[in-house]
């Protein structure tokens, strides 16, 4: 006999926002580990985001789906309202206590971002009676946040967080995020918390996907190639975050065009998918470029694609490009798609982010790292020679080893979830915080 977990994530596909594919792969694999899911999201209709039905295929038919609507962006604009948790907040709490009356549901766990449908655990611990599991994607309260104007829509979304974050967390069971950095600065924030109650869980990959992929879109060239031409490829968004990793890889551009003019001429870089909002996307990168001077070496497709049609150019790529920001606590999901893409790379990370020790640790392709900015801005000659290399012998890279990123898999990762399910539900009573 299965027993049920509620998942609540605003977002499902077929939405398209990286945010679905935490539960999205708990849907798929959980089952296996004799949990059975029900999944509590905002109706497709009142998303404001392209849809992707493809992605919506590789959910399970047999998956309970429970979806709900939200207040239409036309009335809740006006109050500078957009936030998705927001505006179906009332919705989903209904469904919520509907749902847990009339189904054996066990424990709910709540995924985020976004976060104000987070502020649902404390009437789920309370009025409900059951246990709760916090799952942070984002955080919630960030650095990036506290360096924000205070009068600033997003410096009070900052002070917002803090107040409610605590508020919230009080009422869960367990919590998890997708790297130990995010969970260390959690603690720092809230040394009451009970670390033996915190786990670090990444997003990780399904290889599954890649056959689906195959299947659809091994016909259909992703990639434009020309002859000789050398593609290497940046899949997913970008944002203000990125600019310096951005900045010092086009300057490496640079550099290589005049070691190599020849090399510099079969060479296109990518970027593909770079605004996340996919209904009026804008270049974001090429205009960097020609800021660079390079833009002759870069293209730049600011629609992002259906995840599908993502991963088959992560594929057809003859070598791929990750950046990330300056943020010790980033842990990019796409990595997982990278390395099971099973193409070369050269990635540029913090030192102390975990995409960057998943990828030393995996191999296939040439992770660099920096220490702080400064390094960052003294990196060009580096990159350029490592630029070179991932052109000319992307042979010689070898490729990642599928051992060293078993763990994360989407099965191995609902497997965790699981485990901790059970822990859960064997003390229903404990909190994060102390028991009550």
């Amino acid at each position: 006999m299965q027993r049920e977990v509620l998942i609540i994530s605003p977002y499902f596909p077929p939405s398209q926002l990286a945010g679905v594919h935490r539960s999205r792969h708990l849907a798929k694999h959980l089952p296996k580990t004799g949990w059975r899911p029900v999944v509590l999201c905002v109706d497709e209709q009142d998303h404001e985001q392209r849809l992707d039905f493809e992605l919506a295929r590789l959910v399970p038919s047999e998956t309970n789906i429970v979806k709900v609507p939200a207040l239409p962006l036309v009335l809740t604009r006006s109050f500078g309202v957009g936030d998705i948790s927001l505006r179906a907040f009332w919705s989903m709490k209904n469904a919520l206590t509907q749902i847990v009356r009339s189904r054996p549901i066990e424990l709910v766990m709540i995924t985020a971002a976004p976060n104000y449908h987070l502020l649902l655990a404390p009437l789920i611990r309370t009025k409900l009676g059951l246990p709760v599991v916090i799952d942070f994607q984002d955080p919630w309260v960030s650095n990036w946040g506290a360096m924000q104007e205070p009068w600033s829509k997003a410096g009070m979304s900052h002070q917002l967080a803090k107040l409610l974050e605590s508020k919230v967390l009080r009422a869960a069971s367990w919590i998890t995020s997708v790297s130990e950095r995010q969970n260390e600065e959690m603690l720092l924030r809230r040394p009451w918390l009970d670390r033996s109650r915190i786990t670090a869980i990444p997003i990780g990959g399904d290889p599954d996907d890649f056959i689906m992929a195959d299947r659809l879109y091994a016909s259909i060239p992703t990639k434009q190639k020309a002859g000789d031409q050398i593609n290497i490829n940046y899949v997913g968004s970008y944002w203000p975050a990125v600019e310096p990793t951005l900045r010092l890889l086009l300057r490496s551009l640079e550099l290589l065009r005049a070691r190599s003019p020849s090399l510099a001429q079969r060479l296109k870089v990518n970027f593909i998918g770079t605004d996340s909002t996919s209904i009026g996307a804008r270049p974001s990168v090429f205009p960097l470029a020609q800021q660079e001077g390079v833009d002759g070496l870069v293209t730049e497709m600011p629609q992002r694609l259906p995840y599908l049609q993502a991963i088959a150019s992560l594929r057809q790529a003859d070598g791929l490009l990750l950046l990330g920001s300056d943020e010790p606590h980033y842990t990019a999901s796409k990595i997982y798609s990278a390395l099971m893409s099973e193409r070369p790379y050269l990635s540029i990370y913090s030192s102390e982010s975990s995409a960057h020790a998943i990828l030393k640790q995996a191999g296939g392709g040439i992770a660099l790292s920096f220490d702080n900015r400064y390094q960052l801005e003294n990196m060009d000659s580096l990159v350029s020679n490592a630029l070179y290399d991932l052109a000319t012998k992307p042979e010689a890279l070898g490729r990642a080893n599928s051992l060293t990123y078993a763990t994360y898999k989407a099965a191995r990762i609902a497997e965790r979830f699981a485990e901790i399910f059970e822990r859960v539900t064997l003390s229903p009573r404990a909190l994060v915080c102390g028991d009550v």
